[in-house]
């Protein structure tokens, strides 16, 4: 051992030591119904890891965390509430419970932080700190051994540095991505603005955003060498790559770690930097897509030419003689962050942060002076020197000045014109829109604007398919501005809000959100198809507002909001449903309503979002399906298309439209299976059932038919009247499995389950196994999925109250 080994040697085992001295050793497990309080640490076998709350240094914060630390390198390189610290004062705990549920509990035990929460029966669960770091909540067996598999780990959930066993990539099935976000600073661990992660274009590389936009790309993954053309001869770029039917990922094939830190620098366990933004160490050699700046810089001052980059010539510890401006604190900017303002302010020269622990942001223009000081902030400074005026451009400028007056009272007669143009556009706009949608209104000449007032509560345009234009200011008035008070839900496409004309009638508003997915063709899509379809049991659109940048669309009012309400609500809500004929009235109707979408239309119309919560109810509880942003029309009536743009649920999606793409009357036809499942039971279909482990409701149901226990599977809240007619409610279970048929050929038409619901006396076929039997549980989510790559993007949370 040479010297410098002896000396790392005796610094870490000094360090150990006072950890242990000051701290309350616990072994590497966590055992059910104990607690690990601040100051306690589980230490890994080899001694190397271990798994504390701490306080993060060298600034004020009186924030707790829960993070595994190594003890080697002092650094917190997982930390379970980065995003939502715990205050100091409020007694911080990790325990698991009686029931086997992992929770971070504080502020005298009212409120906990769940990181893993059992939906099944009570388990004994103890939690385990291997010397991978990759903390493990595992189920116990009554002999006091430890089951396979693994409940709940950290390496699911990374922060900011990959160690061994961690995964980047995607579950195909649940929709999770694995990714690395940096920290907002070194003592902040708060989530910041660069995230590593597998292209969601590319499955065989990897990329870093910067806020969202991809900043560095690695290139392609060569199996050979196990790296990536951007990379080669970089030794902590070494990956595997795994891509099967469950899910696609990269994983770290060193035996140390990758980080990445605050200034989406890469920092390898070798001691390597890469970088396309670090001023001390050369950016990557390919890869990089840094924002160009302003043409108003100076680009005399270029860094290795990489994209035109302009880095800090200096920086130091001081003072401004002034202050300067200041971002808003909500917009989390950390130190690059503040480089990138100002770099993209023409008269900014100097920047800052604001905060203690170097987060926040300040800039200073040309007429700040710098004093140096010890006790300051450190201030970084912009190369080079803004471009010079000429004095043409001066003399230009002050002949200008004499004829702003002149402009000016030209520009107030221009804005009044242009005004009175938009409104005139507007209005072509919404009655050509009125056209596409088959209303039968004809486009003016002329606009009279006393025709539609901000603040007018009526209708204020109609077509003979009864459609209407309604003015933006109508609608807030009817929302009373949108109140969250009269929100209803919130769906992909946007949020719902119930609202009331000075008529009395009350109306659903369905408003497109800015973050939204879905667009005009959509809006278009929607609008089309329900104001051309006329059937009872198909939710009634009243009429539509895109003024401005708004897009609006109003329907009837359905008074019992949504299915999933009342199914998989709490016991109050299920007491409307407890009443099997009333159940059954809304399995008829929903199939009546398909019946009509798919045969006796002028078009045939595949929804492909079947769903509860797009089942909504009347005042009679009768069923009405809403929601056809999605939906597909086909001109024949024996019809099978191909798409490369997969939407819909997770769980009700068929495994020929998921896999393949393949668009029929058949996917509805599954998801109308797993509804009628989830309406006979009273359980979601993604969620967890106890036999075997995790099982969705459609392999339980197939478990208990098998087994010859499908009655288990009725709605306990279901009343007597159940024991009338037990085989109509078998019957519909055994409807609900022929509907879930792998081959879309196996599953029966709208037609055939109208027969089947109506005359006891036809044979129903025996039931195939079912699809995605062995499909584990993910939540309900709306899915956007582009088949060529088999990636699982761009999803979003589709759960929608009543309307």
């Amino acid at each position: 051992m040479d010297c410098k080994s002896r000396i790392l040697f005796f610094l870490i085992c000094a360090c150990f030591l006072h950890l242990t001295s000051s701290s309350k050793l616990r072994g590497n497990t966590l055992w059910q119904g104990e607690e690990l309080n601040f100051g306690d640490r589980l230490v890994s076998d080899l001694g190397e890891l271990s798994l504390s709350f701490f306080k993060p240094s060298n600034y004020n914060n009186n924030n707790l965390y829960l993070g595994v630390n190594s003890l080697l390198f002092g650094y917190y390189f997982w930390v379970a509430n980065r995003d939502t610290p715990i205050p100091a004062d409020s007694g911080a705990a990790l325990t698991i419970d009686e029931y086997g549920n992992l929770k971070i509990m504080y502020n005298g035990g009212g409120d906990s932080i769940v990181l893993y929460s059992s939906v099944e029966a009570p388990k004994n669960t103890s939690l385990f700190l291997p010397d991978t770091g990759n903390v493990e909540l595992r189920e116990m067996n009554p002999d006091g051994s430890i089951k396979q598999d693994v409940l709940w780990q950290a390496s699911d959930c990374p922060t900011d540095t990959l160690f061994k066993g961690t995964k980047l990539g995607i579950n195909k099935r649940t929709g999770q991505t694995r990714s690395l976000t940096s920290r907002r600073s070194f003592n902040n661990p708060s989530s910041g603005p660069f995230t590593l992660g597998m292209d969601p274009n590319n499955t065989k590389q990897l990329v870093i955003w910067w806020w969202k936009k991809i900043v560095w790309t690695s290139g392609e993954w060569d199996h050979n060498e196990r790296t990536f053309s951007n990379t080669k001869g970089l030794v902590d770029f070494n990956f595997t790559y795994v891509s099967n039917e469950n899910e696609t990922y990269f994983k770290y094939f060193l035996i140390s770690y990758l980080n990445i830190v605050r200034e989406g620098v890469l920092f390898g366990g070798s001691g390597a930097y890469y970088s396309c933004v670090s001023n001390n160490h050369p950016p990557f050699q390919a890869g990089c897509k840094l924002p160009k700046p302003p043409s108003c810089r100076s680009l005399s001052q270029q860094h290795n030419n990489s994209n035109d980059l302009i880095l800090p010539s200096w920086n130091g510890t001081g003072k401004m003689s002034m202050e300067g401006f200041r971002f808003d604190e909500s917009e989390n900017l950390t130190t690059t962050d503040c480089w990138l303002k100002c770099l993209n302010n023409c008269s900014c020269v100097a920047y800052s942060n604001t905060n203690e622990d170097a987060t926040g942001c300040e800039i200073w223009g040309t007429k700040a002076k710098f004093a140096a000081n010890n006790d300051g902030r450190q201030i970084y400074f912009l190369p080079g020197k803004l471009k010079a005026k000429s004095r043409r451009r001066l003399i230009v400028r002050s002949l200008a000045g004499g004829a702003i007056a002149i402009f000016i009272s030209c520009s107030i007669c221009f804005v009044f014109w242009r005004k009175h143009k938009a409104k005139v556009n507007m209005k072509m706009k919404q009655l050509k829109l009125l056209l596409e949608i088959g209303g039968n209104a004809t486009l003016p000449t002329t606009y009279d604007a006393t025709k539609v007032k901000n603040g007018n509560n009526k209708l204020d345009g109609k077509t003979n398919q009864e459609i209407h234009i309604f003015s933006f200011g109508s609608i807030a008035t009817a929302t009373n501005n949108f109140s969250s008070a009269n929100k209803l839900g919130e769906g992909g496409y946007g949020p719902v809000y119930k609202g009331k004309l000075t008529d009395g009638q009350e109306i659903a508003i369905k408003r497109l959100s800015q973050s939204s997915g879905q667009g005009l063709e959509e809006f278009k899509n929607e609008a089309q198809l329900i104001a051309k379809l006329q059937h009872r049991n198909l939710v009634r659109i009243l009429g539509f507002c895109i003024e401005r940048e708004e897009r609006i669309l109003v329907y009837e009012y359905m008074s019992n909001k949504s299915l999933d309400f009342y199914l998989f609500g709490i016991d109050s809500n299920k007491k409307k449903l407890s009443n099997w004929k009333r159940r059954f009235r809304i399995i008829e109707g929903i199939v009546q309503g398909f019946v009509y979408l798919h045969n006796y239309s002028r078009l045939t119309v595949i929804h492909r979002d079947l769903k509860a919560s797009n089942i909504l109810l009347d005042d009679e509880m009768n069923p009405k399906i809403s929601d056809f942003g999605m939906a597909r029309i086909f001109k024949s009536k024996e019809s099978v298309e191909k798409t490369r743009r997969v939407v819909g649920t997770f769980g009700y999606m068929s495994p020929e439209y998921v896999t393949s793409g393949v668009i029929s009357i058949k996917i509805d036809i599954f998801s109308y299976g797993v509804l009628l499942l989830e309406i006979v039971s009273g359980k979601r279909n993604n969620s967890c059932y106890q036999i075997d482990g995790k099982l969705n409701l459609i392999a339980y149901a197939w478990q208990l038919w098998t087994d010859d226990k499908v009655i288990e599977l009725i709605d306990p809240t279901l009343d007597s009247t159940i024991k009338c007619s037990p085989g109509e409610v078998l019957r519909c279970i055994h409807i609900g499995l022929l509907c879930v048929q792998d081959k879309a050929t196996d599953r029966p038409t709208m037609l055939d389950i109208v027969s089947f619901l109506s005359n006891e006396t036809i044979q129903l076929a025996q039931p195939k196994p079912p699809a995605f039997l062995n499909n584990i549980v993910v939540m309900e989510q709306q899915h956007d999925l582009p088949i060529n790559h088999g990636s699982l993007n761009d999803v979003t949370i589709s759960e929608m109250g009543g309307r």
